[in-house]
């Protein structure tokens, strides 16, 4: 929707408070029409997309909203942006600019946009796929044999293939020991993270999860936070981060992935059965406040969220700095309605080195947003779950997973085009995780609901790469700092 904006043609009053205040609101006026002068000239290519409705249904149907153009924005329209080329460090940071070095991935707010800062001292922004992994289906299988001769040869291969197209690192759900052996011998090392499924773990020890499409699921919706066992068994998992405390190649680690952390969670654990840690942890702290089933409000809700939250950051990152003080901690992964709630936000800033975000049902980053997360968190963001499927990619029904459909390859390079422009121009963001590498294989028996049949990856199931999309990506990856200062400069 476009708004007209009137000013009024009368000269500004110039003496006084009141001056002062006009003319401030002037100059607001003027940066807004500019803003929309410019989006008018930079959105200007349309792409046909439709949305997921109901997703990752397991008998492989699912609805969608009918196609739509949405405005879309490309490094090709962007007003004044002449490419150019930095040199970059082994790890893929910008050997142009320099900050203090501690041998290990961090992050650090300078000049007003967060970056994180390689080992080395290089600004450095996080850019990589999900799930490098060479895949497990019988196709997979054999085009890894014809391609590549045996796994070591796809790592190498996947690595340089990666870097040649302006990514520097691994994402989620990643081939952890393959790539640490590839790093050990390479010029160029993958930066990589950890997923270390805590919650969801000790929730299988302890039994009462089940099976959802993209994560776990808990009773409730109640995740077992109150559980003296829980800290019991995160203080154990933890001494195994001990053999990674030196490795300068991890960027850090995601302690679980899409929690239910949400604003109903008070009614959920108050209506468990009143033998659990999480029942009586709740209805101590609602007895304390004179609150019941009956009289809950929404800001008892959103207190108790903050509560919940506060006791698993606070146990996760306590175990995990103990056992490894040198990496970061990048959260849990926040899906769905979890990047609007402020409460949540500023609890994970206070644990959080940057804060993880699932991001998806945005064709473009809510400007808003993506400035108040950092406002709330007092930390940077990384988007660490997005992607677009692709009508043309053969074999492949859509049905499974989440997010956007567009008709081409080449539809998806701009998708990722528009989508990382906005995270960039927000000075907020130090990373984004493309969903994924490798597409869903359907021939694959017994793989997880939402990733049974979809076009999500960069490469098909021949590990052939989709090359249309794949231009548009190594175009803008290879221009990422460049933009950056593009849009400092604005």
């Amino acid at each position: 929707m476009r708004l007209t904006i009137l000013a009024s043609d009368s000269p500004p009053h110039r003496g006084g408070a009141g001056g002062g205040v006009l003319a401030a609101a002037l100059i607001l006026l003027t940066l807004s029409t500019q803003a929309q002068t410019r989006d008018s000239a930079e959105y200007t290519l349309r792409v046909a997309a439709k949305k997921t409705i109901n997703n990752s249904t397991i008998d492989g149907k699912a609805g969608f909203s009918e196609y739509k153009n949405y405005p879309t924005r490309a490094v090709a329209t962007l007003q004044g942006f002449t490419p150019a080329t930095i040199k970059l460090s082994k790890y893929g940071g910008r050997l142009d600019k320099h900050t203090k070095a501690t041998g290990f991935f961090r992050v650090e707010k300078i000049n007003g946009r967060w970056w994180a800062v390689d080992p080395d001292g290089y600004y450095y922004l996080h850019n990589a796929p999900n799930a490098v992994s060479y895949g497990a289906s019988e196709r997979n299988k054999k085009a890894l044999k014809e391609k590549f001769g045996d796994v070591a040869g796809w790592m190498t291969g996947t690595r340089k293939f990666l870097f040649a197209n302006g990514f520097n690192g691994a994402g989620a759900w990643s081939v952890t020991k393959e790539i640490q052996a590839e790093n050990a011998k390479a010029d160029q090392p993958l930066a990589y993270t950890v997923n270390l499924d805590w919650m969801s773990g000790y929730g299988s020890k302890r039994g009462g999860t089940y099976v959802q499409p993209g994560h776990k699921g808990y009773p409730n919706d109640a995740i077992f936070a109150f559980d003296p066992g829980f800290e019991d068994f995160v203080n154990e998992r933890a001494k195994e981060l001990a053999q990674n405390k030196k490795d300068k190649n991890l960027f850090g680690y995601f302690s679980d992935n899409e929690m239910p952390l949400l604003r109903k969670n008070l009614d959920g654990y108050l209506k468990l059965p009143v033998t659990e840690p999480g029942y009586v942890a709740a209805k101590k702290w609602a007895d304390e406040r004179s609150i019941t089933l009956e009289t809950i409000t929404d800001q008892n809700r959103q207190d108790f969220l903050a509560f919940t939250a506060e006791r698993y950051f606070s146990i996760v990152a306590k175990a995990m700095k103990k056992y490894d003080p040198n990496h970061m901690y990048l959260g849990c992964r926040f899906h769905g309605a979890q990047r609007y709630y402020p409460e949540l936000m500023r609890v994970a800033g206070k644990y959080l080195d940057a804060v993880s975000i699932n991001y998806y049902n945005n064709w473009t980053p809510e400007k808003t947003w993506v400035r108040d997360w950092e406002v709330f968190a007092g930390k940077p963001f990384i988007v660490t779950e997005w992607y677009v499927k692709g009508e043309d990619a053969p074999g492949l029904a859509n049905t499974a997973g989440a997010g956007w459909v567009v008709k081409t390859q080449a539809d998806r390079g701009l998708f990722y085009q528009n989508f990382t422009l906005g995270l960039l121009e927000s000075k907020n963001c130090v990373g984004w995780h493309w969903f994924k590498y490798l597409d869903n294989d359907p021939t694959l028996v017994g793989a997880e609901p939402s990733n049974t049949n979809a076009n999500k990856g960069i490469v098909n199931n021949n590990l052939d790469p989709y090359q249309p999309m794949l231009d548009k990506m190594r175009e803008l990856n290879l221009q990422v700092y460049h933009l950056a200062d593009f849009f400092d400069q604005r």
